[in-house]
């Protein structure tokens, strides 16, 4: 039992990760409604900027701060110079430059930073109060950085008149227009803030599965299976998603399918999901009339 206690732990405190990054994932396709291939490693690279800064002699938190305001700038610029003039393109062709803006993100951060793979801190010291032979203190800490975000994330959207306007030109961007709502700045902030959520999450992983280029490679494949399951919509969904997807892949990689074939449980929820209910447990379905 203590065993299965500390498997559903641990899968909360990975499930956290991954929140994060369908939380990044959800920013995206509200605002653009396509899936960002790229975010995972848009936020290897932002983690490779806060490694930088603190190799620079930067605190942890300064490294912390600057990288976040660093990845919405770039994620915003992205944004503004790639997918803007893509608007009106086939779906074939974004996908094409999601890819490709994945290509580029992973060669770049080896050309800068090389391929071995590098040590990154925690910020929550191992003999913290907080921490328990069932959790470590970064578990914890993971978990509840990722439970700000999400309540900061419903309190921009939800109560100031920049989150309401955002909403609005996710919704409806011909009605936006009208009302005087600028949809491109909003399409853009949009971008910014799922680069800056993507930088967080990146740091928050980074201690658990080390630096190197490809250490975001999993975890976009659990996040989008989160994304998928919660309601790749709904920001709550996608956050709720990913927790489910943290431990199932903790629970059943243990008892089930091993660690060897744990990436294959995202891969098998993204299809049962997709098969079985496409919106996801708390996505909206939508309805087309012809």
């Amino acid at each position: 039992m203590d065993a299965f206690i500390h498997q559903l732990l641990a899968g909360l405190a990975t499930g956290g990760i991954y929140a994060s990054v369908a939380l990044a994932l959800v920013m995206i396709y509200q605002a653009t409604h396509h899936i960002n291939f790229a975010q995972g490693e848009m936020a290897m690279f932002s983690t490779f900027i806060a490694w930088s800064l603190m190799q620079a002699g930067f605190p942890y938190w300064g490294a912390f701060v600057a990288t976040v305001v660093i990845s919405f700038v770039l994620a915003a610029v992205v944004e503004f110079t790639v997918i803007r003039p893509m608007h009106d393109k086939p779906v074939l062709s974004v996908v094409v430059v999601f890819i490709g803006l994945l290509v580029i993100f992973h060669s770049l951060a080896g050309w800068l930073f090389g391929y071995t793979i590098k040590q990154f801190p925690s910020p929550f010291p191992s003999d913290a109060w907080f921490a328990s032979s069932m959790m470590s203190a970064h578990e914890v800490g993971a978990i509840f950085v990722t439970l700000c975000v999400v309540a900061l994330l419903f309190s921009f959207f939800r109560f100031t008149p920049l989150g309401l306007a955002m909403r609005a030109a996710a919704q409806n961007a011909a009605s936006s227009r009208l009302v005087g709502i600028n949809v491109g700045r909003m399409l853009m902030l949009g971008w910014g803030l799922a680069g800056a959520i993507g930088a967080v999450a990146g740091m928050m992983v980074a201690p658990v599965v080390f630096l190197d280029p490809h250490m975001m490679s999993g975890v976009l494949l659990y996040a989008f299976a989160g994304a998928l399951i919660g309601g790749i919509d709904n920001p709550v969904g996608a956050v709720l998603g990913g927790f489910i997807v943290g431990v199932l892949e903790n629970l059943i990689g243990t008892y089930v399918v091993g660690t060897e074939l744990k990436l294959s449980v995202a891969l098998v929820l993204i299809v049962g999901v997709l098969i079985v209910k496409p919106s996801g447990l708390m996505g909206r379905t939508i309805v087309t009339r012809v």
